[in-house]
């Protein structure tokens, strides 16, 4: 499993936690432990031209996701083969500020776009009420594990 995360800005970013994250979220996806992952944080500028063009939206977003290989979630069965899940990047200035908002830590904005943001490269999309019932239900009980399990080993 290669979990790679590269932080581009100035703001303090704790790298292991983020590999964590991921590494708990491939497992309960049933990913194979051969998938490989970038996370990188950037800067609103950076941000900006992503989003710009990729998406064809003005101004910086919090979180986007890249796919490579298409991987999609496993079963304890039949777990996923080996590839390349694909790319997350994440401004930290934008999820410091949906944070605010929301009454919760930058950190924990930021987990959750990094899970957000895998459960993108496995096909999922909240597009649709009934997609983003499934995906949001999905990326709350994995934030809401992981950190009960970091809480519980602190």
């Amino acid at each position: 499993m290669t979990i790679e995360v590269n932080n581009e800005t100035t703001v303090k970013v704790d790298e292991r936690e983020f590999v964590e994250l991921a590494r708990y979220v491939f497992a309960a996806m049933h990913l194979s432990a051969a998938t490989e992952l970038s996370i990188v944080f950037v800067d609103e500028e950076a941000m900006t031209q992503l989003h710009v063009q990729w998406m064809d939206e003005p101004g910086p977003t919090d979180v986007l996701s890249f796919p490579m290989d298409e991987l999609r979630p496993g079963s304890a069965e039949d777990e996923t083969p080996e590839g390349m899940l694909g790319d997350i990047v994440i401004c930290p200035t934008v999820a410091a500020a949906q944070a605010a908002s929301s009454g919760h830590s930058a950190i924990e904005e930021m987990l959750l776009l990094t899970t957000h943001g895998i459960l993108h490269l496995l096909g999922y999309d909240h597009a649709e009420d009934d997609e983003r019932e499934v995906m949001f239900a999905l990326q709350r009980k994995l934030l809401l594990t992981f950190l009960a399990t970091r809480d519980a080993r602190a």
